[in-house]
């Protein structure tokens, strides 16, 4: 409507206007064309109002419809909304139970999860434990696949189930029972020059375990890499082979038993011979060996000279003592003459041929009888002593070559491998025990033949003085 007015008004203004313009005309014409066009912009001006209110209505009763519909949808909108809002109020109801129920059903995976692994762990603990067992067992030489299924369990390639625990369970039992059996059966067993074989084999439990081929009678040991049983690289003694082949045939209930199980055949793989030690001690062994020699043949000399020098002097002399007190010059001398080889006889012949002369002069005739029988008696005895002191001397030697020799093998090839230093240091070591078992003996067999030497000579001193004694008495009752 507004625009309507705003048209009319516009158009009065151009018509008035135009009348000014055109003062030449005709009033009245002017006024009945301006009166005409008036009512044709009038008309025309209610039209268009009526356009305009009709458009208006339309306008408004299209917005009323409108906002109806809007109001309606609002409203529903509204309603979904609040159902939303509850539904949203539920759902984060039930998300909250629900998460308490996830927290309360992740609590429980992780305890059972934790009892599982622990289960697990055990399981293949426990089948490392019987794998360990079965690779020290000697059993293995003779069913050596019997660990494969324990396999999967130890390398986790698969959850170990009740199957899995059956079957240990078994394995652990066939070990229990197999260690406590002692059997003979034929197998197959790596030799002394290391050719695989076939031998009868006795089995003691888990123990021991012995052989028996047409060549030889012995006992083996087993291998855990391999799991395979190897012959001894040293027989037995024969009585030991005696034992295990008549326990073999049934004719014994006795039989050798290594209850190390293999530490103590081992030691006797490793145990050298008195040679074989000898040899290890180097260039210097022999110096020792010789003075042990020398040292051995002075000793058996002088044991047998002594032994021959040995006599009864006692009754000797009192048989002695008494033929000289009664001046039976001619038995003494005959006593003295059988017993030529002694000591004492041979003392008491020179008092007899010297027997008329003052008692000072036939003390210094038995001293220097006495004197030159110690020479005889106390021969090869310095030697002996000395000999004593040389041999762990030379020990002491092959002990510092020993060591000269370890330090080098040191210096070229370092610390890594024992086997370089082993040659010097056996050598250092086997010297110096030699050295000291040859010096031992010696030692004692000098101190006992000086200590023997000693009494001879006390006893010519002794004798002497009661011979001089016997003799001076004699004279003077004559």
């Amino acid at each position: 409507m507004k625009a309507a007015l705003r048209i009319v008004l516009a158009t009065l203004v151009v018509i008035v206007i135009s009348g000014r313009g055109s003062e030449g005309a005709d009033m009245r014409v002017q006024s009945v064309e301006a009166q005409q066009q008036r009512e044709a912009v009038l008309e025309r001006a209610r039209r268009m109002e009526a356009q305009a209110l009709q458009e208006a209505e339309q306008s408004r009763q299209r917005i009323l419809s409108d906002r109806k519909a809007l109001t309606l949808a609002l409203e529903q909108l509204q309603t979904e909304m609040e159902a939303l809002a509850a539904e949203n109020r539920r759902l984060e109801k039930e998300q909250s139970e629900l998460q308490l129920r996830e927290r309360d059903l992740q609590e429980k995976i992780a305890s059972r999860q934790s009892e599982v692994g622990e289960l697990s762990g055990l399981i293949r603990a426990t089948a490392e434990d019987i794998d360990a067992l079965l690779d020290m067992s000697p059993q293995s030489a003779f069913r050596p696949e019997r660990a494969e299924v324990l396999k999967p369990v130890i390398e986790q390639r698969a959850f170990p189930g009740m199957a899995d625990v059956e079957r240990m369970t078994d394995l652990l039992l066939e070990e229990i029972r197999l260690s406590g059996e002692v059997r003979l059966q034929p197998g197959k067993i790596v030799d002394r020059n290391g050719v695989a074989t076939e031998a009868d084999v006795l089995v003691v439990g888990n123990f021991t375990a012995a052989y028996r081929t047409p060549e030889e009678t012995g006992f083996l040991l087993y291998s855990e890499p391999s799991r395979r049983l190897f012959a001894l690289s040293r027989l037995p003694s024969s009585a030991q082979v005696s034992k295990i082949e008549a326990y073999m045939n049934g004719h014994s209930i006795d039989v050798p038993v290594d209850i190390s199980r293999g530490a103590a055949l081992r030691q006797l793989t490793h145990r050298l011979s008195l040679l074989e030690q000898v040899s290890r001690g180097g260039p210097i062994v022999w110096p020792i060996l010789g003075i042990g020699a020398l040292a051995l043949l002075i000793v058996v000399e002088r044991t047998a000279y002594l032994l021959r020098r040995n006599l009864n002097a006692e009754k000797f002399m009192y048989r002695l003592c008494e033929h000289a007190s009664r001046q039976e010059w001619n038995i003494c001398m005959e006593m003295c003459d059988r017993h030529s080889g002694k000591s004492v006889p041979r003392v008491m012949l020179a008092a007899l041929q010297c027997r008329r002369m003052e008692r000072q002069e036939l003390e210094n005739v038995l001293q220097e009888a006495i004197l030159n029988e110690i020479p005889r008696l106390e021969r090869f005895l310095s030697t002996l002593g000395m000999l004593a002191a040389i041999a762990p001397l030379l020990g002491l030697l092959g002990t510092v070559t020993g060591m000269i020799n370890t330090f080098q093998a040191i210096t070229y090839f370092g610390t890594g491998d024992p086997k370089t230093m082993s040659g010097g240091i056996s050598e250092a070591l086997v010297t110096t025990m030699l050295g000291l078992t040859v010096a031992i003996p010696i030692l004692l067999a000098h101190t006992l033949l000086a200590r023997k030497v000693d009494n001879i000579i006390a006893q010519m001193e002794e004798k002497a003085v009661s011979f001089v004694n016997t003799v001076m008495q004699s004279v003077s009752v004559q």
